[in-house]
């Protein structure tokens, strides 16, 4: 599969230069779903960015999300004529965004869609995640019908983590890229 039919879906605020999502996407050319809007998302707006690079990729993708990203690929999933395309994703640190103190930030996002995904899927939690607990990880990972990983004590697993380019995760999205 070609480096930039993985695609990148960053969560709210994007994710910056020091986050293993940038780190893959310098070192192996992952493609980055650009969203207009970082600060503001709108699902719909999320939604349909998705379903156009989805849709324009030549050959089938992998997506790896992150946070908000993660919601973005189910309610994209439950929407989308196109979910042929996906070979799998890797739908990482979920951002519950029907916890009250996330909802404050991230409006319009809840309820989560939590249909069985139409493509294989591995989620990684964190059991000190702020924005999603380890039981709600692993809830949407059985709504999902993804394999869940314990990430262990990594909070968001993002920069803060102290993850690097997080060799871990690169290694399920390997093993998920191999599944026929």
């Amino acid at each position: 599969m070609k480096s930039s039919n993985i695609l990148l879906l960053p969560g709210w605020q994007n994710s910056g230069p020091g986050h293993w999502q940038s780190l893959w996407e310098q070192r192996h050319g992952y493609q980055r779903v650009q969203q207009h809007d970082w600060m503001r998302p709108l699902r719909g707006d999320w939604s349909a960015r998705l379903e156009e690079v989805v849709v324009d990729a030549d050959g089938p993708v992998v997506l790896v999300a992150h946070s908000l990203g993660c919601i973005l690929a189910a309610w994209w999933a439950a929407h989308s004529r196109h979910t042929a395309k996906v070979h799998g994703a890797l739908l990482v640190a979920p951002g519950d965004v029907q916890r009250p103190e996330v909802a404050a930030h991230i409006r319009g996002w809840a309820p989560i869609a939590r249909q069985r995904l139409p493509f294989p899927a591995v989620l990684v939690g964190s059991r000190n995640d702020p924005y999603c607990s380890r039981e709600s990880a692993e809830g949407l990972a059985r709504d999902w019908g993804a394999r869940f990983v314990d990430g262990g004590h990594k909070g968001h697993i993002n920069a803060e983590s102290g993850l690097g380019d997080w060799p871990e995760g690169h290694a399920l999205l390997g093993a998920l890229m191999n599944k026929d």
